[in-house]
């Protein structure tokens, strides 16, 4: 998929059914891995995407009219917090990942933000390489997270 053009751009409330159906497929692989309550915390459904959207800053990376990535980050004084970070399988070498992150991060910085924090799973390991090799680092910050653990990373920005 290298190569192909994708947009990112600010997500819409019609963009929602797109998100959602990013969100359980990107995560589809781990839900076994997941507590119920956990698995359903990270993939939302229909009346907990829209929250997220009226909370948190929410983008998607698009091809066409197709939603193939998306992330969300929140405001906290002079920090940021990231959710949701989710690129279909088939594109998740193509880019968009990096795009998104560095886009969310650009929103982030222009509202004043220093630093960013994110939070993720043990079974999400290629995820964790992931924000590693884009300046992420462990803080150290474990939290309990439906029943697993979630590891908390932070960046300066």
């Amino acid at each position: 998929m290298k190569g192909q053009a994708f947009q990112i751009r600010q997500a819409i409330l019609q963009d929602s059914d797109q998100i959602l159906a990013c969100l359980r497929t990107a995560f589809a692989p781990y839900e076994n891995l997941y507590t119920p309550t956990a698995f359903a915390d990270t993939v939302l459904d229909a009346l907990t995407i829209n929250v997220r959207m009226e909370r948190m800053h929410m983008l998607v990376a698009t091809m066409g009219n197709r939603v193939i990535g998306t992330v969300s980050g929140s405001l906290c004084n002079d920090e940021g917090h990231l959710r949701g970070m989710a690129v279909l399988p088939e594109y998740q070498s193509s880019g968009a990942s990096k795009d998104l992150l560095r886009a969310i991060e650009h929103w982030l910085k222009e509202n004043g933000c220093n630093r960013v924090t994110l939070d993720t799973t043990l079974p999400l390991a290629r995820a964790m390489k992931f924000y590693e090799r884009n300046g992420y680092e462990r803080s150290g910050r474990t939290t309990d997270f439906f029943g697993m653990t979630l590891i908390e990373y932070a960046k300066n920005i």
